[in-house]
């Protein structure tokens, strides 16, 4: 595989102990210690009030991680919402409204109402976020098991490689009631966005490039932040973004696949 190259325009977070990107940073550059909390997800206010009386918590995590990219890139005019490319990435989407479609089946009347059908889709968070910013430009929807944050980022990557100037990479997860949790232990919710922009001569921004290896991933040295990135799939994400709360250059390697990891090489 060619190695695929994007600078990292602005970042946004959500997950347990993480309020936001700005206190993750400082969590993975050592300024504060990591406090275990669960996830709060803050209503979708970017939508309508039909839309966000709607929305569940996959497309409020995942609302949530992409309007903070977007307020950290600012008033950039050369990055336009309603045609910025999307990428929604997922191991398994949303679990609440997969648990109660499962108990309507269940039932004796078997009736699952509308709102319902249409959120069980795998691209609905990427229809709320069209519908949020009036979005009409290409988004991809991917799941790839616990692979997800890294088909992503190559699906980001490869956009830019094939001359988008900006994509928008959402990846998202959250805990599945029971007794689907038993089966799927996914520890809480978290989620990750980054607006990638293709590579610009002189950009002070910082630049990925990403190429496959069979080294064994990364993992963090704080025991909380370790047991995040082993039980959220979206949460793989960690090591790449503590280089990226350090401004430190150097090459970390992300969980992929089985016979293959992502080594991406922090330019800072």
């Amino acid at each position: 595989m060619s190695t695929l190259t994007g600078c990292v325009h602005s970042l946004g977070l959500l997950g347990p102990g993480l309020a936001d990107w700005s206190a993750a940073r400082a969590v993975l550059n050592g300024e504060l210690p990591h406090v275990a909390a669960r996830t709060v997800l803050p209503p979708p206010a970017v939508l309508p009030p039909a839309e966000r009386r709607r929305a569940g918590r996959v497309i409020k995590l995942a609302l949530a991680v992409g309007a903070e990219a977007l307020a950290h890139a600012g008033s950039d005019s050369a990055l336009d919402v309603r045609a910025l490319s999307t990428v929604f990435t997922s191991s398994g989407g949303d679990g609440d409204n997969c648990h109660e479609i499962c108990l309507s089946l269940a039932s004796h009347d078997r009736l699952i109402s509308p709102t319902r059908f249409h959120n069980s889709v795998h691209n609905a968070a990427a229809g709320y976020w069209g519908i949020a910013y009036g979005c009409t430009e290409a988004s991809t929807s991917l799941c790839a098991g616990d692979a997800s944050f890294g088909a992503g980022l190559l699906e980001a990557l490869a956009q830019l490689a094939c001359g988008a100037p900006a994509v928008l990479l959402l990846a998202y997860d959250a805990d599945y009631p029971q007794p689907l949790h038993a089966k799927r232990p996914v520890a809480d919710a978290f989620g990750v966005a980054l607006l990638l922009t293709a590579p610009a001569m002189g950009s002070a921004l910082p630049r990925l490039q990403l190429r496959l290896s069979d080294a064994p991933a990364a993992t963090m040295d704080d025991a909380g932040l370790e047991s995040l990135r082993a039980s959220i799939p979206a949460a793989r994400s960690l090591p790449l973004l503590e280089r990226l709360a350090q401004r430190r250059a150097g090459t970390v390697l992300l969980d992929y696949l089985d016979t293959a990891r992502l080594a991406v090489e922090v330019q800072t």
